[in-house]
């Protein structure tokens, strides 16, 4: 086996031998049902589609991610193990791939575990799958952007109550760098080209043109070396962690 698959296998255990899988996988659904079929008027639009399901996903991530990922490295750093990882055959790209490989198949599991969302809306309706496939998609993927953020912030500190509000600040300013009140609120101030950059840094932009089923590689691409980048950055904080 890979050293980064020993090394997910062994946050996968993890996960599970504590309640914290259980408590997650749970408030998800959960929540997830109850924005959707409440908050989202889902009953009310009288469409056969999962937008009221999808749209609620970043805000769930918002609070749940960074609870996941706010241990990850902060909890190896203050339990004195993060020393203890760095002396097996193992270099610090692959034991954060595969944690960070870890959590993004919890993730996963968690988003196929709403499949009764999916059958009650094709029981009722007739949907376009191919669409709720591509929001399936790019909640998947923005998750992973959530948390590789969550999994670098956790590489930056050994309290994970500042790993989760940190990741919960990038994250939310992230989420909200497109939106028109902002972009409003910056427009006198700022040049339009960097506004429109800040715009295309939005998350959310990117999303809802995946979850309404346009498949664009900029999208794609955004959320792909987003996630990337995130992580090579938590790379080269434990690496200087590791030169002190």
């Amino acid at each position: 086996m890979s050293p980064q698959g020993a090394v997910m296998r062994r946050e996968l255990r993890s996960y599970f031998v504590t309640p914290v899988a259980y408590v997650f996988l749970v408030i998800f659904l959960v929540l997830a049902g109850i924005l959707t079929f409440y908050a989202g008027d889902f009953y009310e639009r009288g469409q056969a589609d999962l937008q009221p399901f999808f749209v609620m996903h970043p805000w769930l991530y918002l609070i749940l991610v960074p609870a996941l990922t706010m241990r990850m490295w902060a909890e190896e750093t203050k339990g004195g193990t993060l020393e203890l990882l760095l002396t097996l055959p193992v270099t610090l790209w692959q034991a954060m791939l595969g944690k960070f490989l870890a959590a993004w198949l919890f993730i996963g599991l968690a988003l196929v575990l709403t499949f009764p969302i999916w059958i009650t809306v094709n029981y009722l309706g007739s949907p376009d799958n191919g669409v709720i496939l591509a929001g399936y998609l790019g909640s998947w993927l923005m998750a992973g952007t959530f948390i590789a953020i969550g999994a670098c912030l956790s590489a930056l500190t050994r309290s994970q109550v500042v790993a989760f509000i940190l990741t919960a600040l990038v994250c939310v300013l992230l989420l909200l760098a497109g939106q028109p009140q902002v972009l409003d609120f910056f427009s006198g101030a700022l040049p339009r080209k960097l506004i429109n950059g800040v715009a295309h840094l939005s998350m959310l932009r990117h999303f809802e043109a995946i979850s309404r089923g346009v498949l664009d590689v900029r999208d794609l691409l955004y959320f792909l070396l987003s996630t990337i980048g995130w992580l090579l950055a938590g790379v080269l904080l434990l690496d200087l962690k590791r030169t002190r």
